[in-house]
């Protein structure tokens, strides 16, 4: 089984450097364009996909149609997929969030001392119902399978994948905006597929 882990299109609020989180914004008009163009990067490349699965976010999901292109394949929307909550946080710039007064740098340099914000959902929460979606779904399928969603979601995806802990939770850093990242299971464990 492959799966290809694709973190959704430019937002406007990605380019105010806003954190998100599960705030529902549509893609903007560079969002839209990079989608369509991994789309006929991957169709180029003869790379078609057996299932794909996207958060219910619309963010995410537009990704998913979009990549997808003419290809005839449902996309099914998983509330697991949804980003990371940042509570009461949701809209701050990412330099208020990681200024050195802010309770939250920790973030990303010491996700393991990370405490969310009032509302907010712990890195710990999000490992455990991404990797019951890897249990569950992937390691059940054989095929390729595509996944869309959001940058710290996907990270706590790969930690299950990777077996990572909480403090190695960034790995080798976020994706960009339409990122693939793609892994291969064989049965017993995961690996990492350079693209």
């Amino acid at each position: 089984m492959e799966v290809y882990i694709i973190r959704h299109g430019c937002t406007a609020w990605n380019a105010a450097g806003r954190l998100q989180g599960t705030t529902d914004i549509e893609l903007n008009d560079e969002g839209r364009r990079a989608a369509i163009a991994l789309g006929e990067q991957l169709e180029n490349l003869g790379i078609r996909f057996d299932g794909i699965y996207s958060s219910p976010l619309i963010r995410a999901y537009e990704t998913a149609c979009l990549i997808r292109g003419r290809q005839d394949i449902p996309i099914v929307r998983d509330e697991r997929l949804r980003e990371l909550g940042f509570g009461v946080c949701e809209g701050a710039s990412y330099e208020e969030w990681l200024d050195p007064a802010s309770p939250y740098r920790c973030f990303f340099e010491a996700p393991e001392r990370y405490r969310p914000p009032e509302g907010g959902e712990t890195l710990e929460s999000v490992c455990e119902r991404t990797k019951d979606f890897a249990r569950e779904i992937l390691e059940q399928k054989s095929g390729r399978f595509m996944v869309v969603a959001h940058g710290a979601l996907n990270k706590g995806l790969m930690c299950h994948l990777e077996g990572n802990d909480i403090a190695h939770f960034w790995g080798e850093g976020l994706q960009r905006n339409c990122d693939a990242s793609v892994f291969v299971f064989d049965g017993q464990g995961w690996s990492a597929r350079r693209t």
